[in-house]
């Protein structure tokens, strides 16, 4: 395969802007949004991360044939590379909030440092306070765990069955979950249950890999991503008119067409979009956001939280000061938002920049 199947594609910074900005909207709403726009931002982020991945095995993949080597070698490397790449700010974040007993980090610290507060928010049918958003990662790195072995170890002619299969599966836990009434929390936030938006990911990117026209035309046809977006929102028109709560709709069905939608988002900047969006996704403060949008997603939490910001909170302090700011929410937001891109700014430079350069060592 040639280089430019694994080279980089500078829309996709743009896709991780769109996706953590949604989540911070949602977020920093102070429950006046009453769109889950943070759901769908996780959702592009699953679907963006499943093509990603999926890019990059299928071509160690490749390589280990080519080279007559063992899978072993690039297994090796994926989970070198990718420890490099995520470890560092999480464990640091952990570390600093269990050394200020910021709760509840003490009380689930196995929790944390296992990547599955997911699990536990499943499990007890509560969230946890400033770490909720955590338990998107915990499930990027659950699936980082098997994944692997299902592009290396699967004959590559089955491998679009298996990721249809991860659609039709996760619709089915969904569904099941919801049958036997356990709580809208375990479908939302179990690996398992999110694997529809990875497996459309891992589609996009074995049609984009292998350099499939037909599926470039139809990614690429307008038509199917304004018609993406008018399904997405006819769910959620749907989901209003049964009920303000979770439903049969939010529960089991939602998350595919935030998958479709995101689908046919990142299909169309991985080929380049045009137009207002190429301008949009390619602006430099978009890209440079969305190079640093692991930190700002990580971050985000601790600098604001509607919920859990105690008055002796730093930033709720400066927001006191500033009255005229605090109680318009526009500004507030963007206030909110610079104040978290100062902090993964600087977590950037000094600890992810430096540390993100040790990959080198470890290519496939």
């Amino acid at each position: 395969m040639s280089a430019q199947n694994t080279s980089y594609l500078k829309q996709l910074d743009g896709i991780r802007f769109l996706a953590v900005t949604m989540v911070l909207v949602d977020h920093w709403s102070d429950e006046k949004l009453k769109l889950p726009l943070g759901f769908l931002g996780v959702c592009l982020f699953f679907v963006l991360s499943g093509f990603l991945i999926t890019r990059i095995l299928l071509n160690a993949k490749d390589k280990d044939e080519a080279l007559n080597r063992s899978h072993g070698f690039s297994l090796k490397q994926f989970y070198i590379r990718r420890t490099i790449r995520i470890f560092p700010i999480y464990y640091l974040t952990i570390f600093i909030l269990y050394i200020l007993n910021v709760p509840p980090v003490r009380d689930k610290i196995v929790w944390c440092l296992t990547y599955s507060t997911n699990i536990y928010i499943a499990i007890h049918e509560s969230w946890l306070g400033v770490i909720d958003h955590l338990w998107s990662l915990a499930v990027e790195e659950q699936f980082y765990l098997f994944f692997p072995f299902v592009i290396f170890f699967i004959p590559s002619r089955y491998l679009v069955k298996v990721l249809f299969g991860f659609i039709g599966l996760s619709v089915l836990l969904r569904l099941v979950l919801y049958l036997n009434g356990i709580a809208w929390m375990a479908s939302y936030v179990l690996m398992p249950t999110c694997l529809d938006a990875f497996g459309m990911g891992g589609l996009l990117a074995y049609a984009f890999y292998h350099k499939n026209e037909k599926v470039k035309k139809f990614i690429t046809n307008k038509v199917w991503l304004v018609l993406s977006l008018l399904l997405y929102a006819g769910v959620i028109a749907l989901s209003k008119w049964i009920s303000e709560g979770q439903s049969i709709v939010t529960i089991v069905f939602l998350r595919v067409f935030e998958s479709l939608l995101s689908l046919f988002l990142v299909g169309n900047a991985a080929y380049n979009f045009g137009g207002i969006m190429k301008s949009v996704l390619e602006n430099k403060v978009a890209i440079y956001i969305g190079r640093i949008s692991y930190g700002v997603y990580i971050y985000h939490n601790f600098v604001y939280n509607f919920y859990h910001s105690s008055p002796n909170h730093p930033t709720i302090k400066l927001l006191n000061k500033l009255p005229f700011i605090a109680s318009n929410l526009p500004l507030k937001f963007i206030f909110l938002y610079a104040l978290t891109i100062g902090v993964a700014t600087i977590s950037w430079f000094l600890i992810e920049k430096p540390i993100n350069q040790w990959k080198e060592k470890f290519g496939y």
